[in-house]
């Protein structure tokens, strides 16, 4: 796989004044729902292990392996045009604007820069340096998913080629990919979620996730949290979007791009973000 190509009821909780997020417990147990205090809706995943990667897959999905992970929470939408530029104060230039559509044409930089303000304006330690890209995991604000996170957040428990089994059958009532969207991203949470409650994570917009990209990682990555490598020239980018085939949907599909953007990139419309939080068990 090269660069990223075109081809239930939930119980409500509120977060404590703090807006942090609860440990939701062990991977048995459904997540619970929060909402930060800024209004933003989260899901607060339980620390768990999955089988990560498809030995069936591409090249860079291999090999599978067992990977461990601690509790955090994650947006239940990608992160919405509104919500950008609430914060932000604009918002890159998109041709499909929307206030529910995801924020698209986001460089890694920008998604971070994100991550920094909305920490700032909810009292939080921001997680990045922004001059560096260097991201501090232990600071209790937000960020971008690890691509364990993110995958594991997809899968929410399952093993199957996608969130809801083998086979794409079920993929156009679950997300918006080439077969059903008609060349455009769409309002978030539109579709199914999968069963830990999260919106659209195999399709509308691809998503940036915090680590480096490495082919090979795979072979080498450590099996508790994995942080990704320690340097690069690409990003992680994940999930499916707007004009994927079912096959680049799949829950193990990995794909990258510059975080900047090349100078001609057509994948800057494919790609959006959601942010995450590490879980404390304290609600700080």
């Amino acid at each position: 796989m090269t660069r990223l190509t075109c081809s239930h009821c939930i119980l409500l909780v509120p977060l404590l004044a703090s807006g942090g997020c609860k440990e939701a417990g062990s991977a048995s147990e459904k997540p619970q729902e929060v909402t930060t205090k800024s209004g933003i809706a989260m899901i607060a995943l339980p620390a768990g292990q999955f089988t990560t990667g498809d030995d069936n897959g591409e090249d860079n999905e291999m090999p599978a392996h067992q990977v461990r992970l601690d509790a955090f929470c994650m947006d239940k939408y990608e992160v919405t045009q509104k919500a950008y530029k609430a914060l932000m104060g604009d918002m890159p230039p998109t041709k499909t604007p929307g206030d529910d559509r995801p924020v698209q044409q986001v460089t890694w930089l920008q998604a971070v820069q994100y991550c920094n303000a909305r920490s700032r304006a909810e009292g939080l330690q921001p997680c990045y340096d922004e001059s560096t890209g260097e991201c501090n995991v232990d600071a209790n604000g937000y960020r971008l998913p690890t691509e364990a996170e993110w995958e594991y957040a997809c899968r929410a428990g399952t093993t199957g080629e996608y969130f809801f089994g083998d086979g794409p059958r079920a993929l156009e009532a679950c997300t918006w990919f080439k077969d059903n969207a008609r060349k455009i991203p769409h309002p978030v949470g539109r579709k199914r979620p999968n069963a830990w409650g999260l919106h659209d994570m195999q399709g509308n917009v691809s998503e940036w996730c915090n680590d480096w990209y490495d082919e090979a990682y795979y072979r080498q990555c450590p099996g508790d949290n994995p942080p990704g490598p320690v340097s690069g020239k690409y990003r992680v980018v994940r999930g499916g979007n707007w004009a994927s085939d079912a096959e680049s949907c799949r829950s193990a599909v990995r794909f990258f791009e510059a975080p900047m953007f090349a100078d001609v990139c057509f994948q800057r419309e494919l790609i959006g973000f959601r942010c995450v939080r590490r879980g404390t068990g304290s609600g700080q």
